[in-house]
């Protein structure tokens, strides 16, 4: 996995080579997230009402997932230290009124990646050229750390200073494979930033 963002030429916008492997590999942990999102009120029956959607009210308690945990954490209190009754009061309330909403834009965020990665023409087992406008930059930015916080969840890994542990795993670990998906996609985040930067 070589490839990585670069200001396009025009200087609106990046672009990146990828080859059909890369594809793959984006597409199947952009889907892998998407499930683990789960559907929108009322996208798993398509017969309801779109208004009881629009006042729909997510859950109260924080998932018992931990990658879900960490892609919807709480909004008050500090991770790690115990949480005050006042904190998990307001966290409750912070997490029914904009939880859905959340995992609506990370679902779409994550569905446009999709939809760009399937647009693209690799030929004849090619690479293939992604450009990306400022504003789908935005997009790619959040998916991209949306996969490696769940990435890094399960990896167990907290700060940046744990990820040096991943370079040294032997070929045969069966965590070899995510790990490297982990660093690569760490890559792909910091350079798509400074396409961004001005």
């Amino acid at each position: 996995m070589s490839g990585y963002f670069k200001p396009a030429a025009d200087g609106a916008g990046a672009t990146i080579m990828l080859d059909p492997a890369e594809i793959s590999i984006l597409r199947s942990l952009t889907a892998q997230l998407l499930e683990l999102i789960g559907p929108g009120p009322g996208e798993d029956d398509p017969a309801a009402d779109p208004l009881d959607a629009l006042f729909a009210e997510g859950p109260a308690e924080p998932p018992s997932d931990p990658v879900l945990a960490r892609l919807f954490p709480d909004a008050y209190g500090a991770p790690g230290r115990p949480v005050e009754e006042k904190d998990e009061r307001r966290s409750s309330e912070f997490r029914r009124y904009t939880e859905l909403d959340l995992r609506a834009r990370k679902r779409e965020d994550g569905l446009a990646v999709i939809r760009d990665l399937d647009a693209l023409d690799t030929g004849e087992g090619g690479g293939a050229e992604l450009r990306l406008a400022p504003a789908e930059s935005q997009r790619w930015l959040v998916t991209l750390n949306d996969l490696r916080l769940a990435i890094g969840t399960r990896l167990e890994i907290s700060d940046d200073d744990e990820t040096d542990r991943l370079f040294d795993l032997p070929d045969d670990d069966p965590v070899k494979p995510i790990a490297l998906a982990y660093l690569w996609l760490g890559g792909l985040q910091e350079t798509l930033v400074e396409t961004l930067l001005p």
